[in-house]
């Protein structure tokens, strides 16, 4: 076998894959081998001439290699010693190879082999899914534009979901009625207008399922034309394939639902924000009932002008977390976090809040945090700041040792009203709604990466107006972040440029 310099001045960059396998795929096989503790592929030819092509669509300056050879490639992973950065494949003929968008992975392609060019991996079908076994990491270089999306009035909150066998959705909760509320689907890498659904003044939506049930749940500010206030859940109707109203709950002025299970049983609460000029009223949460088919009154929390829940586990324990925004007199209260034990939710800890409008919990390795969005800082008793909306939104980690949340980071933020986390590869990034700096809508929204001991740190400064919502979603063709805006009616989907 002739040898070339392969330190990379004597190599074009090219998908050396898709020079060598057909776009057909080949059939091959396929095995592991391990140096120094380093694992690559090696495959072998089945037939002669299988995989070969003429040498200089490779190599710029080797004339001695032939034309028929083994393949070697090349790949720098940048977590790994660069002495181990070298995966030498050879193609054999029990296995198969397959290039081109994902192909099925049923018991049928078990053992088999995909490569995708575009996300630069090698995947391993294993019976049901497609298994990693090389991928190149992903790393967040800019965000761009990619699309506008006039909504039917301004926007309140979006919810991105997706329903198997169907497509992947995007629900705006609109001020206005009519035309009400809003849902989108994903087509020909947009999203288009899909149903329209009447909504009084909605604040937000909430996807969840109960079985082979779909739901999708509306939480609505102001009263319908009766003047009755009700909040609604709406079922998916397979036949159909759209939303129709299932069960209508009385609720004040509604900010956010919040759909969580606990012990194989599911729950609703809502986050009633005030009932006429009172805002120290009770929140309520929904247990579903399997016998009726309806969730049903289980628990009422006291709340100050609650404007969002939050559930998460940790280990065996469950948690749910309110954002009080206002007792009548001022915004500089307590927020809670309350544990289910014994069958219902109690008081585990109070953390002092500035109008918060929304807890975002998440989780980098074995550690736990939540973001609190301090919305502004009021107090009817003190003298006035010199600006409400220019204050620190906190993030805060649990200590095991201690059992309660500690503050790990305090963030400078404008009228913070979200925070969304997602990741990109193996990077962390939270980003915020930042809606009003005390003078203008137009304020900056920013995203902040993960970097270990120096906590977040912003790298990207997004303009936007009124901007009320983020949410993170994924597709086949790349990772988007989507806003909300509720001082007009656009919308706006930004896509993650990666490296």
């Amino acid at each position: 076998m002739w040898l070339c310099d392969f330190s990379g001045t004597d190599l074009r960059p090219l998908d050396i894959l898709s020079e060598v396998v057909p776009t057909s795929g080949v059939r091959s096989g396929i095995r592991i081998l391990q140096v120094q503790g380093t694992r690559g592929f090696q495959f072998s030819a089945s037939a002669r001439r299988a995989l070969s092509f003429p040498a200089s669509q490779i190599f710029l300056y080797c004339d001695l290699f032939p034309e028929e050879f083994s393949i070697i490639i090349t790949l720098r992973v940048l977590s790994i010693p660069s002495k181990k950065n070298e995966y030498i494949f050879s193609v054999m003929k029990e296995e198969s190879m397959t290039l081109g968008s994902q192909p099925p992975c049923t018991k049928n392609e078990k053992a088999q082999f995909w490569f995708n060019a575009s996300r630069k991996g090698l995947y391993l079908c294993d019976g049901s899914a497609w298994v990693t076994m090389l991928e190149v990491k992903e790393r967040l270089d800019y965000v761009e534009e990619y699309q506008n999306l006039m909504t039917n009035s301004e926007t309140m909150g979006i919810e991105i979901f997706g329903i198997p066998k169907v497509g992947f959705f995007a629900a705006t909760a609109n001020r206005y009625t009519p035309p009400g509320s809003a849902i989108y689907k994903w087509t020909d890498g947009k999203f288009q207008s899909y149903q329209n659904i009447p909504t009084n003044q909605a604040q937000s939506w909430c996807y969840f399922t109960i079985g082979k049930k779909i739901f999708l749940a509306v939480a609505n500010f102001e009263k319908n034309q009766r003047g009755q206030q009700f909040s609604v859940i709406y079922k998916w109707s397979y036949r159909t394939e759209k939303f129709f109203p299932y069960q209508r709950i009385a609720t004040h002025s509604a900010r956010d639902w919040e759909a969580f299970d606990i012990d194989g049983e599911a729950f609703l609460a809502v986050a009633n924000h005030r009932e006429g000029d009172n805002h120290n009223i009770n929140s309520v949460i929904y247990r579903w009932n399997p016998r009726t088919g309806l969730f049903e009154a289980n628990q009422t929390i006291p709340t100050s002008g609650a404007y969002d829940w939050e559930f998460f586990t940790v280990g065996p324990y469950s948690f749910l977390v309110v954002a009080n925004t206002f007792n009548g007199t001022s915004t500089k209260i307590d927020s809670h976090i309350y544990i289910w034990l014994g069958g219902s939710f109690q008081l585990f800890q109070s953390i002092l809040t500035f109008g918060a409008a929304d807890w975002e919990v998440f989780r980098i390795g074995d550690r736990i945090f939540l973001a609190v969005a301090n919305s502004h800082s009021y107090d009817s008793g003190t003298v006035m700041p010199n600006n409400y909306y220019a204050i620190n939104s906190s993030i805060y980690e649990l200590n095991i040792t201690a059992q309660m949340f500690v503050k790990f980071q305090d963030l400078l933020t404008y009228s913070a009203l979200d925070w969304e986390f997602f990741s990109v590869g193996e990077d962390y990034f939270l980003v915020v709604a930042n809606s009003f700096d005390g003078f203008t809508f137009s304020v900056n929204s920013i995203i902040y990466r993960w970097q270990g001991y120096e906590g977040f740190v912003a790298v990207h400064r997004l303009p936007t107006f009124g901007c009320r919502d983020w949410e993170a979603f994924h597709t086949t063709a790349g990772s988007y972040l989507m806003y909300s805006s509720a001082r007009e009616p656009l919308s706006k989907v930004l896509k993650l440029k990666t490296l």
